[in-house]
Formats: C-alpha cells, structure tokens, sequence
C-alpha cells in the first residue's frame, strides 16, 4: 500500500473524525510494546475532533486526538498525567521523539461512520485510567492457545479502563465502523491492519524513506480476538 511522506501543515484539513494516528516511540515503554507485538507502531489515537484554532491564524483548524497513555507531558503546563486524554495532534507533531502515520478511513468505512456515536463514547471515556494489565495482555497474544498460560494473558473485554488501541477500536465500534471484536484483544499494530483505511496512508514525522507499517489495511477486523 502505498505510503506517502507529507507535511502535517498540507494534512490537517483533510482529517476527519475517526481517522486514526499511529506513533512509533523512542521511550523504554514503546520499546516494550514494539518488541511483545514484534512491530514498528507502538501507539495509537483517534481523531476526535476539528476545530477552529484559537492559538492560529485565521482560518487554521486544531486537530484533536482522543487517544489513552501510559504518561503524557502537557507541553503548556509541563504536568504529567495518564489515561484517556483529548490533546492537540500538532503539539505530538512539534514535540513526538520518533514517527507519527495518519491513517485516514477508507470511503467505505466512512459512510458506516456514525460521527456523533463515536465522539460520544470517547467523551464518555475521557479520564479513566490506563490499562497496563491489559495492554501487556494483548500484546502477548501468541500465547493465548497454549494451556494454562493462554488464560492469563487473553484479555475479556472490559472497559473500565483503556489502553491505546483498545480505545481506538472501541470508538470505530461504537461509530458503526466496525461490527463485533473484542475491542480489548487489539493491539496498535492489530488496528492498523484492520481493512478499515484509505490506500494511501501519510508519514507525519520521523523523516523521509519506506517507513512502512506492516500489513497496513490487510485483514478483516470482524470477530477479531473473540474467544472460540
């Protein structure tokens, strides 16, 4: 599929709610998602909203992502916190150590989109906590069959709390992009495989070259993670 490298700036006007941001991080936590999931994306948001943008030029949009983290640095206040949090893509642009991907739907995918649901349930969402216990169990997903090991590590779908892509892909649900998963099952480079995205996808940051990601919009998401 092809990949393309372009300026967030030429971008922005053409994302939409229910695109998807993918992040490959430089952190020892990125470094750990990337090894278990044996991929290059470590992270993942959603856009949540367009906006006019009251920090910008007239005319400028703010593009904000809903996305759930282990730690986040506000890049204003310099507080750190964790969890569902909506921050502005462009801050990640100017200030993310390692690669930013938009992942734009595909059309079809758009027109099953139910905007308002899928805003909706990431503002129900916004300010539970992280799930670490179920994002290490999503990423460990080759030892889901093996005997006794398999139930410690297959995540039921719960949630209470989030972790990155489980609240990405619980958003497409809820918007009608996506029918049943096990939202909870899914890790970031698991979602980015969906068949849910435009041919071509667009590299952000990180620099020019086949940064590809692998298997990008490849598989059918449907019953994905679903036990039997």
């Amino acid at each position: 599929m092809p990949l393309i490298t372009s300026s967030y700036h030429e971008i922005r006007p053409r994302m939409l709610p229910g695109d998807v941001v993918a992040f490959s991080g430089k952190n020892n936590f990125s470094d750990v998602i990337k090894w278990a999931t044996g991929a290059t994306v470590s992270h993942v948001g959603i856009v949540y909203s367009i906006a006019p943008d009251e920090e910008g030029a007239d005319g400028a949009v703010a593009v904000h992502i809903m996305e759930s983290t282990f730690l986040h640095r506000d890049v204003k206040t310099g507080q750190s916190s964790g969890g569902v949090l909506r921050n502005r893509l462009c801050h990640h642009v100017e200030h993310y150590e390692g690669h930013i991907w938009w992942l734009p739907l595909s059309a079809a995918a758009r027109a099953r989109l139910d905007a308002g649901r899928l805003t909706q349930f990431l503002l129900d969402q916004q300010g539970k906590e992280y799930d670490v216990a179920q994002a290490v169990g999503s990423a460990l997903d080759v030892l889901d069959g093996v005997p006794l090991v398999g139930a410690a590590t297959y995540n039921e779908e719960n949630f209470t709390r989030f972790f990155c892509s489980e609240l990405a892909t619980a958003a497409l649900e809820a918007g009608g992009v996506i029918g049943r998963i096990n939202a909870s099952e899914v890790t970031p480079i698991d979602l980015c495989t969906f068949s849910l995205f435009a041919e071509e996808y667009h590299l952000l940051k990180g620099g020019a070259g086949s940064i590809e990601i692998e298997g990008y919009n490849s598989r059918s998401p449907e019953r994905f993670g679903e036990a039997g």
